[in-house]
């Protein structure tokens, strides 16, 4: 059971470091993306969202009984859908990685409550858990809100994209706390989920502090870049921004600037100014050198 969690762990931190927001690709989509296509979008962002999932594994942990299972997801399913859709419409927002901070500290918090940690450390009784679900719903509906505004979002149908997106939320966490559940019930009837259930706990404290340090790494450099050396992360900030200019949205808003410009600025060609393509090089297969270089082919 040891390697088991060892190796979630190791999967999960390896998914961390490749963050979590809206791809290149998926932003491309959305530009001539249709409602069913923001579904899809909504669904596999919730499904791929690691911090989403952690907090809502710690809430239905312990839960067995179906009604209570229905009341706290609803609650958080309202607190989110609310804050996703407002904020979104209203053009609230925020730097992403304090989003999502606060979201890996929602994750510490649940995993804290679930080891009886009020009663153990702080002597109080647990605050009550359908409001403090409701209200980190309604900041999970935030950190969804950043990544949906990364989107090149039109006004045209803007409401009714929000809509769809956040459907297909709803359908990627109901798919989501199925397989969940499904694990859950099959583990409650072993040994071992009495003597490892304190353990897992723990376990999600740990990922939810590690959440915690790798947001508030990636805010320091999104809003102090100069004061980092060159490094490492510079070197995967580099890269990044070479494929965020090689994405099919580079120069996208750019070239909408210009293009009136460019048809003013443009003169009728003339039989004069229009020259023959010229050939293109054939590379050469053979060995050769370029001045003191090594020998190499093309």
């Amino acid at each position: 059971m040891l390697r088991i969690w060892l190796a979630a762990l190791l999967l999960l931190t390896s998914g961390i470091v490749l963050a979590h927001g809206m791809s290149a690709e998926d932003q491309a989509r959305a530009l001539s993306a249709g409602y069913l296509e923001y579904i899809e979008l909504g669904a596999v962002h919730m499904i791929t969202g690691y911090d989403h999932l952690l907090f809502l594994f710690g809430v239905v942990f312990f839960l067995t009984r179906f009604g209570d299972i229905v009341r706290f997801i609803t609650a958080f399913t309202i607190g989110h859908s609310i804050t996703l859709v407002f904020a979104t419409l209203y053009g609230i927002r925020a730097n992403y990685y304090l989003v999502d901070a606060v979201i890996a500290l929602t994750v510490c918090y649940k995993a804290f409550d679930n080891l009886g940690g009020f009663k153990q450390y702080l002597q109080m009784k647990s605050p009550n858990l359908m409001w403090m679900v409701f209200a980190f719903g309604l900041i999970h509906g935030f950190g969804l809100s950043t990544r949906l505004q990364q989107l090149p979002l039109s006004e045209d149908g803007l409401v009714l994209r929000i809509l769809a997106f956040n459907v297909g939320v709803e359908v990627g966490q109901v798919a989501a706390l199925a397989i969940m559940l499904f694990l859950l019930s099959g583990w409650r009837r072993t040994e071992s989920f009495k003597h490892f259930s304190r353990a897992t706990n723990w376990l999600l404290m740990m990922l939810g502090v590690l959440l915690l340090l790798m947001q508030l790494h990636g805010y320091q450099h999104s809003a102090y870049p100069d004061d980092f050396p060159l490094n490492k992360d510079d070197h995967g900030h580099v890269h990044e921004d070479m494929e965020a200019e090689m994405s099919p949205l580079s120069g996208y808003q750019k070239r909408l600037d210009l293009a009136p410009e460019a048809e003013t600025d443009a003169s009728p060609a003339t039989d004069e100014s229009i020259e023959s393509p010229l050939e293109p090089e054939i590379p050469d297969p053979s060995p050769h050198q370029h001045g003191d270089g090594a020998y190499h082919t093309h």
